[in-house]
């Protein structure tokens, strides 16, 4: 199995991303600037991505994962008519 390495920074930004936001966006967040930037594998296996919270004046970030495969979901902040799908697969 290929090596899936990545940093917490480069799926934060494909997720602000897919919410029309970018990292500029983020006003708080749990992971230092050097915790971003740790590489790890988010193939599947064990988790390896340092937990975290990031908060955007609309959304709120965090670690999804499914069989050791990790990746940044979001849900709204604030209360609206958008359904949250069950985090981590079927």
């Amino acid at each position: 199995m290929a090596d899936k390495k990545t940093t917490w920074k480069m799926q934060l930004k494909t997720a602000l991303g897919y919410n029309k936001e970018s990292l500029s966006d983020i006003i708080a967040n749990t992971l230092s600037d050097e915790d971003l930037l740790i590489t790890f594998d988010s193939g599947y296996g064990g988790s390896e991505g340092k937990p975290f919270t990031a908060w955007t004046e609309n959304f709120i970030y965090f670690p999804a994962v499914y069989d050791g495969s990790e990746w940044v979901e979001s849900v709204p902040r604030n209360p609206c008519d958008k359904a949250t799908y069950h985090i981590g697969g079927q």
